[in-house]
């Protein structure tokens, strides 16, 4: 997807990240990080959310876009639609979630968890493509790695859940505690457990492959349609977040 892209690696306090390929789309500097790394080694319970998110901001980026590959739990949803959901519950279990474990007590406001504005023009990229694409969803995260039982879809299913997966948080938090705008564009490669028979790792990884060109197609898209300025809450996300003694 990227032009002539620089390949690095940035230390954190946190740890160290996967490779990070730094190019153009456009006239717009763009950092790709494969965060269950290049060749796909690191399951979604290991990968190193603070590191990835906290190198991303250190390099300067305002904007992140995912990718997540998930099962469907709506019945509406099939495999090969995109979906750009607008909300999530977090059912993580072992994962740091916050950058803020100390003084001061911070508090982020995750009434919005998805940025508006990227969210939009994610959806308007999906529909220029001519691709079936849902703009409102509810992502529930799961730790993974093994994939959830009938049961759990069934209880996800009550709560109002519409697509599962396990890399969706805590990156989305994780990205406002720093105030950088954060939306995702999923592909659904499976129905959930109990609404099909038998599910394996390598029918994802075809469905993967056969969405990939289309996905790079809307992120590519999604990128040249970005504003220079940020118009959205996340830019100012920290402003009275904090306790102060």
């Amino acid at each position: 997807m990227l032009d002539d892209a620089e390949k690095v690696r940035k230390g954190t306090p946190y740890g160290l990240t996967p490779p990070i390929f730094v190019g153009e789309i456009g006239e717009k500097t763009v950092a790709f990080l494969p965060r269950h790394d290049v060749h796909h080694d690191i399951p979604p319970h290991r990968v190193n959310y603070r590191a990835n998110i906290f190198a991303l901001h250190t390099m300067g980026v305002k904007r992140i876009i995912a990718t997540n590959a998930v099962g469907a739990i709506n019945p509406e949803f099939k495999s090969g639609d995109l979906v750009v959901p607008h909300d999530l519950i977090d059912f993580t279990k072992l994962r740091p979630n916050t950058f803020y474990d100390d003084a001061p007590v911070t508090h982020i406001d995750v009434c919005e968890p998805y940025c508006p504005e990227m969210r939009l023009i994610l959806i308007k990229a999906a529909e220029k493509k001519g691709r079936k694409v849902f703009g409102r969803a509810v992502f529930v995260c799961t730790e993974g790695p093994r994939l959830e039982t009938p049961a759990e879809i069934q209880m996800f299913g009550r709560l109002g859940c519409d697509i599962v997966g396990m890399t969706g948080m805590p990156e989305a938090v994780l990205a406002r505690e720093l105030e950088m705008c954060y939306a995702t564009v999923c592909f659904v490669t499976n129905l959930a457990a109990g609404l099909e028979k038998h599910l394996t790792a390598s029918e994802f990884m075809k469905m993967a492959k056969k969405t990939a060109p289309v996905l790079q197609q809307v992120l590519r898209e999604t990128v040249m349609h970005l504003p220079e300025k940020r118009q959205c809450p996340c830019v100012h996300a920290l402003r009275e977040s904090r306790f102060r003694g």
